[in-house]
């Protein structure tokens, strides 16, 4: 099969350097949709130099994303159509608050590949560090149709009991037609995200948007209306992606305050309010 699940946890680590400047941090801002209104000083944080904190998630490219996502692809023991792949999930934990600049290791491994019956689950383990010690983990879960049925391992159970009551905020955020083409500039080339023909190969009617890239935009939206716009008070973000959006397309984001946590869900408005992030938790100080 092309997933060999014991040689591929068995493979070594891979380990390499990787670094991010100012540029790279605003760049990627602009990808989540930072700067509008363009003059508004909240938004100044994370487009002026001269004023710019990172938001967390920007850990999911930095280094232009390498190690990333499709790194995981070319694993010993994993040999994929990258047609039949799908983000399925992330876990962010932050360590210290990422810097404006800076370079540092990153160590990239399997952590676990699960059995789901007609697919298969690789989660990409991704430890950064730099001089001072450990800066960030990444975790990706890889959504691979097609390729379980081997009799192993399930892995845990993650879906959790939706928030009870009415949400404490409700935000709404715009995606741009070009969003997906401009957040791609931040390292994730998949053809998925601007080629149509590809997009309709992996069953899709036109490409869309990253994963990541509503992942992003749901963080900052979250640091913006609860926590005060202070991006350091993030300590950890998961969430489990439950449908596509496409660019042109209405965020609808939902968040209940749960003491030092935040639960979320992200739906598409156009579509009915069809789920995008499910099982989402921003844990914070």
């Amino acid at each position: 099969m092309p997933i060999d699940a014991a040689k591929a946890l068995a493979a070594e680590p891979r380990t390499g350097d990787i670094s991010w400047t100012a540029r790279d941090v605003q760049l990627y801002h602009l990808g989540i949709g930072a700067g509008v209104p363009a003059t508004d000083p909240d938004e100044l944080r994370y487009t002026l130099e001269s004023r710019l904190h990172v938001l967390p998630s920007f850990a999911t490219v930095a280094g232009a994303g390498v190690p990333g996502v499709i790194s995981g692809l070319s694993m010993p023991g994993v040999e994929v159509e990258l047609a039949k792949v799908l983000h399925g999930g992330q876990t962010l934990a932050i360590h210290r608050p990422i810097p404006v600049e800076g370079t540092a290791t990153a160590t990239n491994r399997l952590a676990a590949v699960y059995d789901k019956g007609k697919a298969a689950i690789l989660v990409l383990r991704t430890e950064v560090a730099d001089a001072d010690g450990p800066l960030w983990t990444n975790d990706a879960q890889i959504f691979v149709r097609g390729e379980g049925g081997w009799g192993g391992d399930r892995g845990p159970a993650t879906r959790l009991e939706p928030p009870a009551g009415d949400p404490d905020k409700v935000v709404e955020r715009p995606i741009r037609e070009d969003q997906a083409l401009l957040y791609r500039l931040s390292g994730d080339y998949n053809p998925l995200h601007a080629d149509p023909e590809f997009a309709k190969l992996a069953g899709f009617e036109r490409p869309i948007l990253h994963g990541l890239c509503t992942y992003g935009m749901t963080l900052k939206a979250v640091v913006d209306s609860l926590l005060g716009g202070d991006v350091t008070r993030v300590r950890s973000y998961t969430t489990r992606f439950a449908g596509v959006v496409y660019p042109g397309e209405t965020l609808r984001i939902r968040m209940w305050r749960e003491a030092d946590r935040v639960r979320v869900a992200v739906s598409a408005v156009e579509r009915g309010d069809a789920p995008v992030l499910t099982d989402t938790i921003v844990e914070h100080s």
